[in-house]
């Protein structure tokens, strides 16, 4: 599969590679358990919202193939995305 997805996700994805490589170094540096959630609770919120928009980015390029095709029943392909955002949490 291509990936074409703006530098807006690649950027957060960068991001939360180095909010996890700043969890690394809390333990290491043994810093308190709350510290260590509350980034870990972060590093979490961040690639949820990381997901869904590449869920609805890769929708938004499947529907308009699939209209361009002349099929109008973009129906399951929103119910595949929803149940794919599901299964994610």
């Amino acid at each position: 599969m291509e990936y074409h997805y703006p530098d807006e996700i690649k950027t957060r994805l960068r991001r939360i590679e180095g909010q996890i490589r700043g969890v690394l170094r809390l333990m290491e540096e043994g810093k308190p358990c709350k510290e260590v959630v509350a980034q870990l609770s972060a590093v979490r919120n961040a690639s949820d919202r990381a997901l869904a928009q590449i869920v609805a980015e890769n929708l938004q390029q499947c529907i308009l193939t699939e209209q361009e095709a002349g099929n109008k029943d973009t129906k399951k392909m929103v119910q595949e995305a929803v149940e794919l955002l599901v299964k994610s949490r």
